[in-house]
C-alpha cells in the first residue's frame, strides 16, 4: 500500500507508479521512452529485455576481454623481465627478499628464463579463467537468473568434487611448487625413486622420463616425495680407480692427476670439464685392492661421457706403468685324496680346476694334520 505526499500531484504518483511497474525499481531510458510512446506495460518490459539486456550483456563481454588482455599483457612484461635479467627496481626488491624463488637470469643460468615462461603460461591461464568466470556470473544476473542458488549448488559441487580429486588436486599443487621451485626441467637427469632417467615433459599433473633402457615412465607430481637432480647447473665426474696392494700409491696417483689434467686440457673437452680434476686420495682399503679417488666437476648431464673417457685412458696409462688393476685372489688350502695338504696355493679361483668361488671365499687357515688331530692326554683305555 503506497502513501501519496499531500504536496504530491496525483499523476506524477501514477506516473512513476507505472515506470516501476512496467521497467521496474531501476528503469532504463529505452524503457521510459517506450512507455511514454506506448503506454503500453508489456511491450516497454518487452523492447527493455531484447534491446536494454543485449547491450549490457555486450558491455560486459567487452569489458572482459579488455580487462584480460591488459593482464596478460602485464603478465607477459613480467615474465620477460625476469628472462632478461633487467627488471624493475621492485622486482629487484622482491628478488633480494625471495632468492631462491627468482633468481637472476644470465648466460649460465637460462633455466631460470624458462622457468619465468612457464610461470607466465600458468598466471596468464589463471587470471584468463577468474576474468571471464567473474563476466560470466555478471551476465547469468542481467538474464534475470537469481545467483544465490547458483553459488550455493556450485559450492556444494565444489566440495563433492575436492573430495573425489583430491589426488588429482595435490598433483596440480605439486606440479606449481616445482615449477616454482626449480626443482628439474626437461632434458635433467632425475631421480624420483621408483623411477630415474631423463625428463622429457613436465606438466602441472605429471612428469615424463625415459630411462637408459628406453622405457617411458609418467609419475604424477604428488607421488614424487622427492627428487635428486643429476644436472642441475653442474655435475661431478667421481672415479674411484682401484690398485692392487703392491702398488706404489704415490706414483698411482701422480699417473691418475696427469691423466685427468690432460684431458681437461684437450679442446674437446676443455668446455666440458669446468674445474681442474682433483685426485682427494686414498678412499679405501678393500679386500683386493686399494680404491684412490678422482674427482671432475663438468657441465650438467656431461659427467658419465668423462667417465668413460677417464677410464679408458687411466687403463691405457696403468699398463704403460707397469701398475696392476686388481682382480679378486685368494690363499686356498687343498686337500689331496690321502689327507696330505698342499699350503701356500695363492691365485684366483678360475686358476685352480675343481675349486669353486665358494670354496676360495671360505676359511684361510690350514686344516689340521689327520695325525695330529689324535688325543695328546693319558692313556684311559686301560692297557697302560
Amino acid at each position: 500500500m503506497r502513501f501519496q505526499d499531500p504536496e504530491t500531484p496525483t499523476s506524477v504518483v501514477n506516473t512513476a507508479e507505472v515506470v516501476i511497474d512496467g521497467c521496474g525499481t531501476d528503469p532504463s531510458f529505452v524503457c521510459r521512452q517506450v512507455l511514454e510512446a506506448t503506454d503500453s506495460e508489456t511491450t516497454a518490459s518487452v523492447v527493455d529485455f531484447v534491446v536494454t539486456t543485449p547491450l549490457r550483456i555486450l558491455v560486459i563481454v567487452v569489458l572482459a576481454v579488455v580487462a584480460n588482455r591488459i593482464i596478460r599483457r602485464a603478465i607477459k612484461r613480467f615474465a620477460e623481465r625476469l628472462a632478461t635479467g633487467t627488471p624493475s627496481s621492485a622486482l629487484r626488491a622482491f628478488r633480494e627478499r625471495t632468492p631462491n624463488l627468482l633468481q637472476a637470469t644470465s648466460e649460465l643460468n637460462l633455466r631460470s628464463a624458462a622457468r619465468a615462461q612457464t610461470l607466465a603460461a600458468v598466471l596468464r591461464s589463471l587470471a584468463t579463467g577468474l576474468v571471464y568466470t567473474i563476466a560470466g556470473f555478471l551476465v547469468l544476473a542481467e538474464l534475470g537468473i537469481n545467483l544465490g542458488p547458483l553459488i550455493a549448488g556450485a559450492g556444494i559441487a565444489g566440495v563433492a568434487f575436492g573430495f573425489g580429486a583430491q589426488s588429482l588436486v595435490k598433483d596440480f599443487l605439486s606440479g606449481i611448487f616445482m615449477i616454482i621451485e626449480d626443482q628439474y626441467g626437461v632434458g635433467d637427469i632425475v631421480d624420483v625413486g621408483e623411477a630415474s632417467g631423463v625428463v622429457e615433459a613436465v606438466t602441472l599433473r605429471s612428469t615424463r622420463l625415459r630411462d637408459v633402457e628406453g622405457t617411458v615412465w609418467h609419475v604424477p607430481n604428488g607421488q614424487i616425495l622427492r627428487v635428486g637432480n643429476k644436472s642441475q647447473e653442474w655435475a661431478r665426474a667421481l672415479v674411484d680407480v682401484s690398485v692392487a696392494y703392491e702398488t706404489d700409491l704415490r706414483l698411482a696417483q701422480e699417473i691418475i692427476s696427469r691423466v685427468a689434467t690432460q684431458l681437461a686440457a684437450e679442446e674437446h673437452w676443455c668446455d666440458v670439464i669446468l674445474d681442474p680434476p682433483s685426485v682427494w686420495g686414498v678412499e679405501a682399503l678393500g679386500a683386493d685392492g686399494i680404491d684412490i679417488r678422482l674427482v671432475v666437476k663438468t657441465q650438467p648431464s656431461e659427467q658419465f661421457n668423462v667417465m668413460r673417457e677417464l677410464r679408458i685412458r687411466l687403463k691405457e696409462a696403468f699398463d704403460e706403468a707397469g701398475i696392476e688393476i686388481p682382480y679378486p685372489q685368494r690363499t686356498l688350502w687343498v686337500r689331496n685324496a690321502d689327507g696330505a695338504t698342499v699350503p701356500g696355493v695363492t691365485g684366483s679361483a678360475d686358476a685352480l680346476p675343481g675349486v669353486t668361488e665358494d670354496d676360495a671365499a671360505g676359511d684361510r687357515t690350514p686344516p689340521p694334520d689327520p695325525a695330529s688331530a689324535a688325543p695328546t692326554g693319558p692313556d684311559r683305555s686301560g692297557t697302560g
